[in-house]
C-alpha cells in the first residue's frame, strides 16, 4: 500500500530570500519576514526576534501581500480634468505634478502661509510632516489624532506623563487583575493578544468594560456591558468605594503625586485654586518631620497628605483633601450612578472590592535596589498587581478627556502605575508636561513658523489666538472652544474652511485621510463642501492636493493626486521622535525599506514632500548655498538632526570612538545596519531602572545617556491639573486672556482640575426620548485602515457589515434573521441589514467601521457587497451639534481637547422593508484605475 501513496513535498521551498521589515497593516508595527521568489513577494510571516510581536502575526499582517498587489493601487500622478467628484483625471509626470503643486504653494508661502491647510492621516511620520509644515510656515497642520484618541493621550500626559497604547503597557509578567475599558480589537492587537494569553495561562483575571462583547471582551472572565458615555461615572464610583474603604496607597500618593501639594484656598486671591510654590517656583508640601512647608523634591522631605497650612487667616489645604471631599460625596456612590451606567450598585462594589483585594493583599515585591529623586535609597520595588488598558471607546466622547483622567486617577490611587504588576511606561515616556513644547502659531510670510504646531498648553497664554483674539488655526485648535487640543481637530478642517470660519484658505493638502467617506463626520455634507462653488463659479475650497496609495473615495475630490507607494516599496521611519515601537523593558525604533521596487510611477509620500520642499527651497531642507539638504526620505532619515546628535533613528550612530546608540553623528551606513538587524533597534533598560521610571534616578540617567532627555526629568503625577484651573480662573474674570462670554460657563464647568463626569453633549442637544438608542462603531480585528476592505483575503472575513441589535430591541421590533431597519438620528437616516447580538448593552446598537464602500472606489465592482450591503454610521453623525438657536457653530467635540465625539451618537430604530441595497446609495464615482478583475490570481515563482 505504501508504494502506491503519492510523493508529497512536505517542505517546499518558500522563497529565494527573506527580507525583514515592519508591517503597516495596523498600528502595531510588528516585525515581518517577507519571503521573496523571483523578485516578488511570496509569503509574509512574523519576525521571531522582533520586540513587538516576537513572531506572532495576525490575519492583517499575512494579508499584506494582497495589499501590495491590490488592483486599486494608483499608477501615476493625476491632474483633474473633469468636475470635482467626477473621477476624471489625466496621468501626468512627476515633474509636472511637482511643478503644479509648487506653483500653487509657493505664492501662498510668500504672501500668507496660513492659506495652506496641511493635514495627514495615519502616516506614522508626524515628526517629519510637522517639520515640513513648520518650515513652510503654515499654522494649519495636524494628523489624525484629533478624531482618534487625543483624549486618551492628552489626559494621560497631563496626569502622569504618558497614557495607554504607544505610551505604555501592562506588566504582563506580574499583573494579577487586568481591566480594559473601551478597547476594540484593532489597536495593539498582537501584543494585547499575547499579553492576555500570558496572564490567563497563569490564572490572572480579565475584566472587560465595553457596551459590546467582542474580541478581547469576549475572552474576558467578566464582562461589564456599560451604557456608552458613562465610563467616567462608573470609574469615579469605584474611586468612591476605594476611598470609603481606605484602600488607597497613601505612601505612593505622598511620595510620587501632587496629592500632598498645597492648594491656595483664599477665594479673594487671583491665584485661588492654584498650587502653592516657594520663591524658586517649587511646589510646596508640609514636611511630616518639621510640620513646615517645604519644596516637594527637597532631599529627605516626607510629604504629609493630611496637614494644612494657615497663613494670613487662611487655611490652605493639600490636593488630597479636595480629592477626598469630592469623591466621597454621595454623588458618586454606586447607588446614585447605577441606573445611568447600567451596572448594579452591588456589582460596582464587588469590582471595587476585587481591585482593592488584589492590589493590597497580593502585592509584589522585587529585590531591585533603586534611588529616588529625593536621594532616598530603596532596597525593593513594591508593586500593586492591578493593571488597566483603554482606548478609543472611552476617548471618543465629549466627556472623554475627563473620563480618561478619571481612569488615570483610579490607577494612581491604587499605586499601580510604574510598579511591578501595574501599568508601565514605554520609552521615550514617561515625559512630564514641562518637557513638551507649547503650540506655536506665529505666521511670517516667506518664513518658517515660530515653533512646533502641536504641544501642551500651560495656560491661556499659550492659546493659538491672533492679536484680535480670533483663532490662528483653521481647525480652531488651542482656542477657548478646545484649549488643550494637543493633536488638532482634523474633522473640523473642511467644515471650517468651507464656512470661512475663522478664515478662508486657498489649498487643502491631505495625505491618506479619507475625508469624503469613512474618516468624515457628516459624509454627505463634506462631499457637498468639497464640490460647492461660490457666486463666481469657483470652488469654495479653491485647490485640493491629495496623496494616497489607492483609489479611495477621497481621490475623486482632489485637483492633484500624488500617488504613494505601498508599505513594502518605500522607506519609513518609526522613530523615538514620533510613534516608536518601544516596550516597557526597552527603547526601540524601526524602519521600513523597499523590499520590492514599485512597478508604477509612484513615490513615497515623504520623498514627494522632500522633492516639493527642494523645488520651493524651504528652510530646513535647503543648505546655505541653495542646494538641497536631502535627496529623498532615506537621505533625510540618515542625515537629519533634530538637535546635535539626535536624529530620527537612535541605533548605529557615529560616536567619537565608533558606532554608538542614542546620541551620535549621522552614519551613512545606518539604514544598512537596521536592515541587517531585522529592521529594528532595541536597547534594554537595566533591571534596577525598569520600574518607578518617573522617580528612579537610575532610569533618568539611562534616558539622558540614550538621548531621550537632555537632563534628568523626575516629576510627580498631577492628580490635580493646575493648567485646567488656570483656564477656570480666566473664565472667572482673572488675567489678560479671558474667554468670550458665551464660553465662560462651559470653561468653568468642564475644565475642572480634578476629574469630573458630565453627560455627553448630544444628550442635551437632542430629545433622548425620541432618540433613546446609543449607536457605536468598532474596527474589526481583521481590518484597521479603511483600505483593508479592498484586500482580497480580508474581504472574505468582512465583506459586509450588519447593524448588531441587542435582544431587548430585537424582540420589541420583532426582528427576524434577514430583516432590515431604518435608523435615524437628528442628522440623517440610513437603511441597513440587522443581526441579533445578545452580548450587547440593551440600549446600544453597533456595527463594524469602514466596511461600507462607495461604488466605483477601490477598484471594486459596483455590485460588491461592501457597496451594496455594507454601510457607514457616518451618515448619521455630524461635525456640528444640532443648533441651539444662538447662531453659533458648536463642534461635536470634547470641549477640552476638541476630540471628535464619534460615540455620543443617539438614534432611533424601526423595522422596515428590505431595499435593493443599503441606503443612502450614492451614485458610483469614476475611478482612475478602473475596476479590478473578477478573479485576482497569480503565481509567484516556478
Amino acid at each position: 500500500m505504501m508504494l502506491d501513496q503519492p510523493k508529497v513535498d512536505t517542505s517546499p521551498k518558500v522563497s529565494d530570500e527573506v527580507r525583514k521589515t515592519t508591517c503597516y497593516m495596523c498600528a502595531c508595527r510588528c516585525g515581518i519576514n517577507v519571503h521573496m521568489k523571483d523578485g516578488k513577494v511570496a509569503y509574509i510571516e512574523g519576525n521571531r526576534d522582533h520586540p513587538v510581536n516576537k513572531g506572532v502575526l495576525c490575519a492583517k499582517g499575512s494579508a499584506g501581500i494582497m495589499q501590495h498587489n491590490a488592483p486599486s493601487r494608483l499608477r501615476a500622478p493625476l491632474k483633474r480634468v473633469g468636475p470635482r467628484g467626477s473621477g476624471e483625471f489625466e496621468e501626468i509626470s512627476w515633474d509636472e505634478a511637482l511643478e503644479i503643486a509648487a506653483g500653487w504653494l509657493e505664492p501662498i508661502r510668500q504672501e500668507d502661509p496660513s492659506k495652506l491647510a496641511f493635514f495627514t492621516g495615519r502616516d506614522q511620520s508626524q515628526s517629519f510632516t510637522s517639520f515640513w509644515a513648520q518650515n513652510f510656515g503654515t499654522p494649519n497642520y495636524a494628523a489624525h489624532g484629533g478624531f482618534c484618541s487625543v483624549n486618551m493621550a492628552a489626559a494621560g500626559i497631563y496626569t502622569m506623563g504618558g497614557a495607554f497604547w504607544e505610551f505604555g503597557q501592562p506588566d504582563w509578567d506580574h499583573t494579577k487583575l487586568f481591566m480594559i475599558f473601551g478597547v476594540a480589537e484593532d489597536h495593539d492587537s498582537n501584543p494585547i493578544k499575547m499579553g492576555i494569553g500570558k496572564i490567563k495561562a497563569r490564572g490572572a483575571k480579565v475584566i472587560g468594560v465595553n457596551p459590546i462583547r467582542s474580541g478581547y471582551n469576549a475572552v474576558a472572565d467578566e464582562w461589564v456591558g456599560i451604557t456608552p458615555g458613562t465610563d467616567g461615572l462608573f470609574i469615579l464610583a469605584l474611586v468612591h468605594e476605594l476611598l470609603k474603604a481606605g484602600k488607597i496607597d497613601l505612601n505612593y500618593l505622598a511620595q510620587f503625586t501632587n496629592a500632598p501639594v498645597l492648594v491656595n484656598s483664599d477665594p479673594d486671591s487671583p491665584e485661588y485654586g492654584l498650587l502653592m510654590r516657594d520663591k524658586d517656583g517649587k511646589l510646596l508640601v508640609i514636611d511630616r518631620k518639621t510640620g513646615k512647608p517645604a519644596p516637594f523634591d527637597k532631599k529627605g522631605v516626607k510629604p504629609d497628605l493630611s496637614a494644612t497650612y494657615r497663613q494670613a487667616g487662611i487655611t490652605h489645604r493639600p490636593v488630597m483633601h479636595l480629592l477626598a471631599e469630592r469623591y466621597m460625596s454621595d454623588e458618586y456612590s454606586p447607588e446614585n450612578v447605577s441606573d445611568r451606567c447600567g451596572i448594579s450598585a452591588r456589582r460596582i462594589k464587588a469590582i471595587a472590592a476585587e481591585l482593592a483585594r488584589v492590589a493590597f493583599e497580593e502585592e509584589i515585591v522585587l529585590d531591585h535596589e533603586w534611588t529616588d529623586f529625593r536621594g532616598e535609597k530603596h532596597k525593593t520595588m513594591v508593586g500593586r498587581p492591578v493593571s488597566f488598558h483603554s482606548m478609543r471607546g472611552i476617548s471618543a466622547h465629549s466627556n472623554g478627556f475627563q473620563t480618561c483622567r478619571s481612569l488615570h486617577l483610579l490607577q494612581i490611587l491604587l499605586g499601580s502605575v510604574e510598579v511591578p504588576g501595574g501599568f508601565r511606561f514605554k520609552p521615550p515616556y514617561p515625559k512630564p508636561v514641562s518637557i513638551h513644547p507649547t503650540p506655536h502659531c506665529k505666521v511670517t510670510p516667506g518664513k518658517p513658523l515660530d515653533g512646533p504646531h502641536l504641544g501642551f498648553v500651560r495656560g491661556p497664554e499659550d492659546l493659538a489666538l491672533k492679536d484680535d483674539g480670533s483663532p490662528a488655526r483653521i481647525d480652531k485648535a488651542y482656542t477657548w472652544e478646545n484649549p488643550m487640543s494637543a493633536h488638532g481637530l482634523m474633522h473640523m478642517v473642511i467644515s471650517n474652511a468651507y464656512a470661512g470660519d475663522p478664515y478662508k484658505i486657498d489649498t487643502l493638502f491631505m495625505y491618506m485621510a479619507n475625508m469624503s467617506w469613512n474618516s468624515s463626520m457628516n459624509t454627505r455634507g463634506v462631499i457637498d463642501m468639497l464640490t460647492d462653488k461660490d457666486e463666481s463659479g469657483d470652488y469654495v475650497i479653491p485647490r485640493i492636493i491629495y496623496s494616497d496609495a489607492y483609489s479611495s473615495e477621497m481621490v475623486a475630490y482632489a485637483d492633484l493626486v500624488l500617488p504613494d507607494t505601498t508599505y513594502l516599496e518605500r522607506h519609513d521611519c518609526i522613530s523615538l521622535l514620533d510613534r516608536p515601537i518601544c516596550e516597557a523593558d526597552g527603547a526601540a525604533d524601526a524602519i521600513r525599506w523597499p523590499v520590492v521596487e514599485p512597478d508604477r510611477d509612484v513615490k513615497g509620500f515623504q520623498t514627494a514632500l522632500i522633492l516639493l520642499a527642494n523645488k520651493m527651497g524651504l528652510p530646513g531642507f535647503t543648505n546655505e548655498d541653495g542646494s538641497a539638504k536631502y535627496q529623498d526620505y532615506a537621505d533625510y532619515i540618515v542625515n537629519h538632526e533634530r538637535k546635535p546628535g539626535i536624529g530620527p533613528l537612535a541605533g548605529w550612530r557615529m560616536g567619537e570612538k565608533g558606532l554608538t546608540h542614542g546620541r551620535g553623528a549621522p552614519n551613512e551606513a545606518q539604514l544598512q545596519s537596521y536592515i541587517a538587524n531585522g529592521g529594528f533597534f532595541v536597547k534594554h533598560i537595566p533591571d534596577n531602572c525598569a520600574y518607578m521610571k518617573p522617580w528612579n534616578m537610575g532610569y533618568q540617567d539611562w534616558a539622558v545617556e540614550l538621548g531621550l532627555y537632555d537632563t534628568p526629568q523626575p516629576y510627580i503625577f498631577d492628580l490635580y491639573v493646575e493648567t485646567m484651573r488656570k483656564f477656570q480662573l480666566a473664565a472667572e474674570g482673572h488675567g489678560e486672556r479671558q474667554p468670550p462670554d458665551h464660553l465662560r460657563e462651559r470653561v468653568k464647568k468642564t475644565l475642572d482640575p480634578l476629574p469630573i463626569w458630565y453627560p455627553p453633549f448630544e444628550d442635551d442637544h437632542v430629545d433622548a426620548n425620541e432618540y433613546p438608542v446609543h449607536a457605536l462603531t468598532q474596527r474589526p480585528m481583521a481590518m484597521y485602515h479603511s483600505w483593508g476592505t479592498q484586500n482580497a483575503w480580508l474581504r472574505q472575513i468582512h465583506g459586509r457589515n450588519p447593524l448588531y441589535v441587542p435582544t431587548k430591541i430585537w424582540e420589541a421590533e420583532r426582528f427576524a434573521e434577514g430583516d432590515w431597519a431604518s435608523v435615524s438620528s437628528a442628522h440623517g437616516e440610513i437603511t441597513v441589514p440587522v443581526a441579533h447580538m445578545a452580548a450587547l448593552n440593551e440600549n446600544t446598537v453597533w456595527t463594524w467601521n469602514a466596511i461600507g464602500k462607495r461604488k466605483g472606489a477601490w477598484a471594486l465592482d459596483n455590485d460588491a457587497p461592501e457597496a451594496t450591503k455594507g454601510f457607514l454610521l457616518n451618515h448619521l453623525i455630524h461635525e456640528l451639534l444640532p443648533p441651539k438657536g444662538d447662531g453659533l457653530r458648536w463642534a461635536n467635540s470634547d470641549p477640552i481637547t476638541g476630540q471628535a465625539a464619534w460615540f455620543d451618537l443617539r438614534v432611533k430604530i424601526k423595522k422596515t422593508h428590505a431595499p435593493a441595497e443599503a441606503q443612502p446609495a450614492m451614485a458610483p464615482i469614476k475611478s482612475p484605475v478602473g475596476q479590478g478583475p473578477d478573479e485576482l490570481t497569480w503565481k509567484v515563482g516556478k
